[in-house]
């Protein structure tokens, strides 16, 4: 088919072609006296995109999968109790990880489609007199399912309880796309990856932690090795890392932050709210629904629920054999229910009106009785009074 494949998934995302000159370099010396002058300009601006003046960043050759781990394996000790809310398929992986690798994971199921319960949180905290919960995992972004959970009222429940556990938040598809304020909210370890908001390719673990949980590192029994924080501290101070870095992704990452940084992380915000509710207004105007339940809906990815008697796997790919687009996928429990529209990274509104347009033909194709053209102007008459 003539032109190129129209990305529309949560992850990765288009990489911007200036990211992509970037991130054509000949290889180089990563122990020259030089090489600090690329690595510490990175990690002190990260720290601007994590909204953090006292936290610490790091920058692994892995991806976000890889950040969970490195937050559990470098503060907490084998058989640490770890408390996660279960409600969509990344916090189940996380909650999964936790078990293989040996925590006491407490799993609270909600339906797909809801987030974190502050008030369920808050009481499960306020039991916990002995406080032998360590740390609360909370899922930002739930990709799976197009939520957004409220971490400031995440923080809030641990104060109000009196709690000290760890807060860890996984942050790869909402961080550099979302509000996230790493020391206004007491996050202690956050987690992002190169594929979402930061519009590069995957193989990025972006990580951030505060000093209370760096100093849990100089504790911490726990076995590891290439995810040591340890190593990371000792060779970044000097501008260095541990082991050979990845040097494209991070002349990329030194160019997306430019752009990032650029454009204003409140415009970047702001834009990426435009684009999901011209979207949603999108897929009010079919008729359908999204997954996320009123006031937990994801600016970066929307699940849009098919009707009971059809299946979203058409739909998927029906836009990608015939319209040449890339879609989301149901994961788990919503697989074949649902299909995912991304509208995160390098994004505006054009490039939106073509996901929908896209959408509306392959949902006409699968027999789902929409109006045509209803979705993109109900799009263009947002985009048009919100520009």
């Amino acid at each position: 088919m003539a032109g190129r494949n129209h990305l529309y998934i949560p992850g990765p995302t288009n990489v911007p072609q200036s990211v992509l000159n970037a991130m054509h370099i000949e290889m180089e010396d990563h122990r020259s006296p030089v090489f600090p002058q690329l690595l510490l300009p990175l990690l002190h601006d990260l720290k601007k995109i994590f909204k953090t003046e006292t936290g610490q960043a790091f920058v692994f050759p892995a991806t976000g999968t890889a950040g969970w781990e490195i937050a559990l394996t470098n503060t907490l000790n084998p058989g640490d109790k770890i408390l996660i809310y279960r409600f969509g398929q990344f916090s189940h992986l996380w909650a999964e990880m936790a078990k293989r690798l040996g925590f006491d994971v407490e799993i609270h199921n909600e339906p797909w489609g809801m987030g974190i319960p502050l008030d369920k949180l808050e009481t499960r905290l306020k039991e916990d007199k002995n406080h032998e919960i360590k740390a609360v995992l909370a899922t930002h972004n739930e990709t799976a399912t197009g939520v957004t959970s409220d971490i400031a009222g995440t923080r809030t429940a641990l104060d109000t309880a009196g709690h000290p556990a760890l807060l860890f938040v996984d942050g790869v598809s909402s961080i550099a796309s979302i509000d996230f304020r790493m020391d206004e909210w007491g996050v202690d370890g956050a987690i992002s990856g190169s594929q979402k908001g930061f519009m590069l390719p995957a193989g990025g673990a972006f990580v951030a932690f505060s000093q209370k949980a760096l100093a849990r590192v100089e504790t911490c029994r726990y076995p590891r090795c290439f995810l040591d924080l340890k190593d990371q501290m000792n060779a970044n101070k000097d501008g260095y890392t541990p082991y050979t870095p990845n040097l494209p992704l991070l002349y990329g990452l030194r160019k997306a932050l430019d752009l990032l940084l650029e454009e204003g992380l409140e415009q970047v915000f702001a834009r990426h709210y435009r684009l999901a509710e011209g979207t949603r207004q999108a897929i009010a105007a079919w008729g359908l629904q999204l997954c996320a339940q009123p006031g937990f809906a994801s600016n970066t990815v929307s699940a849009v629920v098919v009707p009971a008697d059809k299946d979203a796997r058409t739909v998927i790919s029906t836009a990608f054999k015939k319209y040449h687009i890339s879609l989301g996928a149901g994961l788990s429990e919503v697989a074949g229910k649902v299909f995912r529209i991304g509208h995160v990274g390098d994004m505006n509104d054009v490039s939106m009106l073509g996901a929908i347009a896209g959408v509306e033909m392959a949902l006409l194709d699968s027999g789902i009785a929409i109006e045509p053209g209803s979705g993109v102007a109900a799009a263009i008459t947002y985009y048009r009074a919100t520009a």
